[in-house]
């Protein structure tokens, strides 16, 4: 079809692009329209019948994939089925890190951790033991590990467990002992 002049141009001439529109199969009119017998379904099976939907991860009769892999259950399972859902987070930070933003004689909290960018989540903080620490600290976090306590207190300084705030949630058991 040639191209339309401008002023030719309008809502009562538009119309597709050549080649854009097929005409619709119709499947089943006769050896000839070449899609006649088996109606392009193929012979036999599942698919030739009337009313076949293949059902989502269906397999063609093998177990699927959903029935053969494990199900691990209970809430605390890191790999259980409600994967995120009941997992306990805390942030990490490590001794080593106390020793670099902190100086001597000061008091650590999940306040000022924050606001030095150690712990910029929500989430309880934990202080691991990596690193070394020669500065007398007051550390009060959620958790400690063993070896963080030990380093804290072999430098001169003191440790006290702090209970989670409101909003966070299961992550609230995660202090070993009540604060003395």
């Amino acid at each position: 079809m040639p191209r339309l002049a401008p002023p030719e141009i309008g809502l009562h001439s538009l119309r597709p692009k050549p080649g854009s529109r097929r005409p619709r199969k119709r499947v089943g009119r006769g050896a000839g329209s070449g899609l006649g017998k088996t109606a392009g379904r193929g012979h036999k099976g599942a698919g030739a019948r009337s009313g076949n939907k293949r059902k989502p991860g269906y397999e063609g009769g093998q177990n699927p994939i959903h029935m053969r892999t494990r199900k691990l259950r209970g809430p605390r399972r890191k790999m259980s089925m409600p994967f995120e859902q009941f997992r306990t987070h805390t942030q990490p930070v490590n001794v080593a890190d106390l020793e670099a933003r902190f100086g001597a004689g000061e008091e650590v909290t999940p306040e000022t951790l924050r606001s030095a960018g150690l712990a910029k989540r929500r989430h309880p903080v934990k202080v691991l033991g990596r690193g070394e620490l020669t500065k007398k600290l007051t550390v009060r976090a959620h958790a400690f590990s063993a070896s963080a306590k030990e380093k804290i207190e072999k430098a001169g300084g003191a440790v006290e467990i702090v209970a989670a705030g409101p909003g966070a949630g299961m992550d609230a058991k995660l202090g070993e002992e009540p604060a003395e």
